[in-house]
């Protein structure tokens, strides 16, 4: 039986020099995205009978993905989380420097005054925080 010989060539990355640990005081911040993934999963595991789901608005496409993403109604300032049985949007922001635009302000203050209620969470923490508050404040009842 012939030994096998391979094609094509391997190609060996070269070792690169380890970065230096940069120390700062500050903890790193997650993303948009980070903070949001890590809230639904928080979400899923605390309130599993609850449903919630993303609103795939953000992130970079082509012009002609962006195009035809429009014309099926896709629409800027959407909120990005929304949980039918609570009547609840969520709108995800980072710990520090994410800001609400003026198209994200005019859905939430539609959203809100059309009866939904509508949270501007900031980061993990706080979304957590403001998600057992208004659980406890009696929403879920009305």
């Amino acid at each position: 039986m012939p030994a096998f010989q391979r094609k094509t060539p391997v190609r060996v990355r070269p070792k690169t020099k380890r970065l230096r640990q940069v120390v700062t005081s500050d903890p790193v911040l997650m993303t948009e995205h980070e903070v949001q993934r890590e809230f639904v999963k928080w979400f899923r595991q605390t309130l599993p009978t609850i449903r919630i789901f993303a609103i795939p608005n953000g992130g970079g496409r082509s012009k002609a993905q962006g195009a035809r993403l429009k014309v099926e109604g896709v629409s800027r300032g959407v909120p990005d989380l929304f949980c039918p049985e609570l009547y609840l949007w969520i709108e995800m922001k980072r710990e520090k420097g994410g800001v609400v635009s003026p198209e994200q302000r005019d859905w939430l203050s539609y959203l809100g005054d059309i009866g939904y209620a509508v949270l501007v969470c900031r980061g993990l923490d706080d979304a957590k925080k403001q998600v057992l508050n208004f659980l406890t404040r009696g929403q879920l009842n009305g």
